[in-house]
């Protein structure tokens, strides 16, 4: 997830603190604030000096492997892991028995020492990662190698595939992505969500011959759960459809055979191009820019404030001039709190026109 609740909370509370006392029409015209979610964490998480090295060595002697699960203040979607997926009794039993869990703040002070001995703060280390969405979690091997990294929230069974992966030591074998395409494969079919917006076939991606438009790939599945709420919780939202029109979009299968030229030129079919690219959920949304680069991507299960955030990010270019995007959805939350528009980070409804409102 995303929220970078601590600047956004501290932001907020300055802008009511310089309101003046008399200003009572213009703080009725300012837009609400809701969905942060506070989470305790279980107390079963391992107390850590915070050297990885050592909690590695210490997790494999005992037949397990490390989770670094980073957090911030107020994020619902590291409650709804906490709260929602540890508490199913598989999942929970699973983690429990199989991992040591080490919790990092990307906003804290504390001392960490990375694999390699380096030294940062929390919130060095999770900038010096990349650290975009929380909750992040790393998963390592024995040989302090990162197995699997999820950006962002699996809802239960998407998490349960990357528990089974980790646990069961698939990362020796392949990928996560080529795990994932291979349960697709074998699971029962359907079809796909339509939206008239998506371009249809040929796939010609190539960004030196086509649209002068930033370009986003969806990558879906049949009989995928989270694919269904993008389309039927999200895109029907007025303000995120408009954004989303904005884009060349197309729509591919991770498991068909669908021809695709890619935004680089290369001939390839919408599987293979999902295993090049290391697409490891359904639904992921690879945004390029003009030129065919990769500037983003959504890799997990979002709602409608963050799926229109990354919208955003991508049109406007926040990307180059923002480079963290924690960052730049807190200031894209005050923008519209300014100009009178509800913020609900957690809802599947917006205000009307915070689609537009940077």
């Amino acid at each position: 997830m995303l929220c970078t609740w601590r600047y956004l909370l501290t932001t907020l509370c300055m802008c009511l603190l310089a309101a003046p006392t008399t200003g009572a029409d213009e703080a009725a015209e300012r837009g609400t604030f809701s969905g942060a979610k506070p989470t305790e964490t279980p107390e079963w998480f391992k107390e850590s000096f915070l050297d990885f090295e050592q909690d590695i060595d210490e997790a494999a002697a005992n037949g397990k492997r490390l989770m670094l699960y980073f957090h911030q203040e107020g994020c619902p979607y590291c409650n709804a892991l906490i709260e929602h997926n540890f508490s199913q009794p598989d999942i929970y039993e699973t983690v429990r028995s199989e991992l040591d869990v080490v919790e990092i703040n990307m906003w804290g002070d504390r001392e960490v020492v990375q694999v390699g001995g380096q030294t940062f703060t929390e919130k060095t280390l999770a900038e010096a990662l990349n650290v975009n969405y929380t909750p992040t979690l790393l998963f390592f091997n024995e040989a302090r190698k990162v197995a699997l990294r999820l950006d962002g929230y699996y809802p239960p069974d998407e998490f349960r595939k990357a528990l089974r992966y980790v646990v069961e030591r698939k990362d020796g074998e392949m990928t996560y992505a080529k795990f994932i395409a291979n349960l697709a494969m074998a699971a029962d079919g359907g079809g796909l969500n339509s939206e008239d917006f998506f371009a249809p076939p040929p796939y010609d991606l190539d960004r030196v011959t086509g649209s002068s438009r930033p370009l986003a790939v969806y990558f879906e599945k049949a009989g995928c759960s989270s694919c269904d709420d993008l389309h039927q919780k999200i895109l029907t939202d007025p303000p995120t459809r408009q954004l989303a029109k904005e884009f060349d979009s197309v729509q591919l299968d991770l498991s068909a055979d669908t021809a695709v030229t890619t935004p680089s030129g290369e001939r390839t079919t919408a599987h293979k191009w999902g295993l090049d690219l290391n697409v490891k959920f359904a639904p992921t949304i690879v945004f390029f820019d003009a030129s065919g680069r990769e500037v983003m991507r959504t890799e997990a299960m979002f709602r409608t404030f963050h799926t229109q955030s990354v919208f955003d990010y991508v049109l406007n270019g926040g990307y180059e001039s923002q480079p963290n995007f924690q960052r730049y959805i807190s200031e894209r939350a005050d923008r519209l709190i300014e100009q009178g528009i509800d913020v609900d980070i957690w809802g599947y409804r917006s205000d009307s026109g915070a689609g537009s409102g940077n």
